[in-house]
């Protein structure tokens, strides 16, 4: 591997274009460097598979304490400040903490993110989905063009967790999403000033509405996960404070639209641009679960998060020091040919397809991954099951925002064309 100051890339990793359609800018670093620093910044950029696979199991070298970066570029604007001192300090819990700290939340959100509650809500995910594929083909029956992302992609995992938050009967999706985004963009890190406040109004007025919500659980349990955080409780562990559920909160409802939403659209895109892997999956519908987590692979949603160098060590051989920033960049390693043959074919059944990184791997694994798996299966088979054609629609620009840590379609517009027996 060549040194990372002999490294020239042809292309910034951030620049917007990149961040966009990043494919062969990860083709050309697997071939050059999988490890390197970012050009004018001490931040060192992790894209090999096993390289990547060292860092996330070495959390006493790389920390994922890195709140500061969450706070939003402008944290301490004087505008912004003052909007988010109405609300609740934010507390390092899942994402932002290590153990010991991160160990005691994990174990209680584990209780209320079990597979038993997976298990008790598929009906739900299943009458949602239903519903959602049914209003986009009695539009597409009428001859109308449908925004799978607006329509389909955006609404199942929101409806979803905001059931499972204790939102659904208290908020619309669409402000669910508002609070989620506001979060996402802060996360981002590539807003306007005007942005940053407007996500710092959107952080506070979710934490007053959060508020309520929990002081009605204490008033009166429910069965719900909101329900679970609140009485949560391990091995004598302290029961969790507004401010924790809350952090908690914010995260799941990132994390339990975000992912899904993105894999759900560029899924459906996958499926469009590939007619013959298309094919195979109808043919065997067995082949469901891989293609998901093929899907997953490809998409990658959460395209890379943080970690903070705790001291000098080495990654694949390359010198890292204290103090400075780790981009471990989820996206090429699941791309990286060492590890997947032809990186960027999509087969639906492919080996070792659910050997990806897309939820991260050890003990920041994303919780609620199981849950927005068992979404992106019922989903696609209840689309192959009620769909007969999928298409994108004449003149359709595929977008995608650009986000330093997620991507996804801005939309999809599709033409759709019911199948006999959902007619039925």
């Amino acid at each position: 591997m060549a040194a990372m100051s002999d490294v020239k890339l042809s292309r910034h990793p951030f620049a917007p274009e990149v961040l966009s359609e990043p494919w062969d800018f990860y083709a050309e670093v697997h071939r050059t460097a999988p490890v390197f620093r970012v050009p004018g910044t001490p931040i060192t950029y992790v894209a090999g598979y096993d390289e990547l696979v060292d860092v996330l199991g070495r959390v006493e070298d790389f920390s994922n304490d890195f709140g500061g970066i969450l706070s939003g570029r402008r944290a301490q604007d004087p505008e912004v400040k003052a909007i988010l001192d109405t609300g609740w300090p934010a507390v390092d819990t899942l994402l932002t903490a290590d153990p010991p700290v991160h160990t005691r939340f994990r174990k209680l959100v584990n209780l209320a993110f079990s597979m038993k509650r997976v298990d008790a809500i598929e009906h739900r995910i299943r009458e949602i989905t239903v519903r959602l594929i049914e209003d986009m083909l009695a539009r597409a029956d009428r001859g109308e063009v449908v925004d799978f992302v607006a329509d389909f992609a955006i609404p199942l995992p929101v409806a979803v967790i905001a059931g499972e938050i204790g939102m659904d009967s208290t908020t619309d999706v669409a402000t669910v999403k508002r609070w989620s985004d506001a979060f996402a963009d802060r996360l981002g890190q590539m807003i306007s000033r005007e942005r940053e406040i407007e996500c710092a109004r959107e952080v506070v007025e979710f934490q007053h509405h959060a508020k309520t919500l929990i002081d009605a659980r204490r008033a009166q349990p429910t069965d719900d996960l909101l329900n679970d955080l609140v009485y949560a409780s391990v091995d004598g562990e302290k029961p969790l404070d507004d401010a924790e559920i809350m952090s908690i909160l914010q995260q799941l409802m990132v994390a339990g639209n975000e992912t899904t939403t993105s894999t759900l659209a560029g899924g459906l895109l996958l499926l469009i641009q590939n007619p013959d892997q298309l094919a195979k999956v109808r043919a065997d519908r067995r082949l469901i679960p891989n293609m998901v987590e093929e899907m997953l692979r490809l998409e990658s949603p959460t395209s890379g998060l943080w970690r903070v160098v705790k001291r000098d060590t080495t990654v694949g051989g390359v010198e890292v020091k204290a103090g400075t920033m780790l981009m471990a960049r989820f996206a090429a390693a699941n791309r990286d040919p060492r590890r997947f043959p032809d990186p960027d074919r999509f087969d639906v059944a492919r080996p070792n397809a659910r050997t990806h990184l897309a939820f991260g791997r050890g003990i920041h694994m994303c919780v609620g991954n199981m849950l927005s798996r068992r979404e992106l299966v019922v989903a696609f088979e209840e689309l192959l099951d009620r769909v007969a054609e999928f298409a994108l629609a004449p003149g359709a620009r595929l977008e995608w925002k650009p986000n330093m840590l997620l991507r996804g379609l801005s939309a999809l517009p599709v033409v759709l064309k019911r199948a006999v027996k959902a007619a039925a």
